[in-house]
């Protein structure tokens, strides 16, 4: 499966913001996909997941309440809500797919796209 990651930008905190993870390929509906962020000289880190089915989803506590992942399987594509942007949610935003058991693991997803861009200004 391939995957792109769009929708980033630059944003003052506050406002909302959503990104959008296309995928092109068969059994799109089979994959577990979740969304990765890695800020200027941190580590790439889980934000969020989202079973293949769409009935479960997890999110790492820093953005708890914030934000929302949720899935079209008609659309393939993968939506990440971002609600009251902070200035330390400015990453480099990637979606990824892994198959089995969802993973908040970087090294647990198989299938990587290119990275979208948010940066948020205080």
């Amino acid at each position: 499966v391939q995957l792109q990651a769009s929708g980033g930008g630059l944003v003052q905190a506050g406002v909302s913001l959503t990104l959008s993870c296309a995928a092109s390929g068969r059994s799109f509906r089979a994959y577990n996909i979740g969304w990765f962020r890695q800020a200027p000289g941190k580590e790439r880190e889980f934000v969020a997941t989202i079973n293949w089915s769409g009935e479960s989803t997890y999110y790492t506590d820093s953005v708890k309440g914030r934000f929302t992942i949720s899935r079209d399987n008609a659309r393939n594509t993968v939506y990440l809500l971002m609600n009251s942007l902070k200035p330390e949610d400015t990453a480099v935003y990637y979606c990824a797919a892994n198959s089995g058991l969802p993973q908040r693991r970087v090294s647990g997803m198989d299938y990587w796209g290119k990275g979208t861009l948010v940066t948020v200004s205080s």
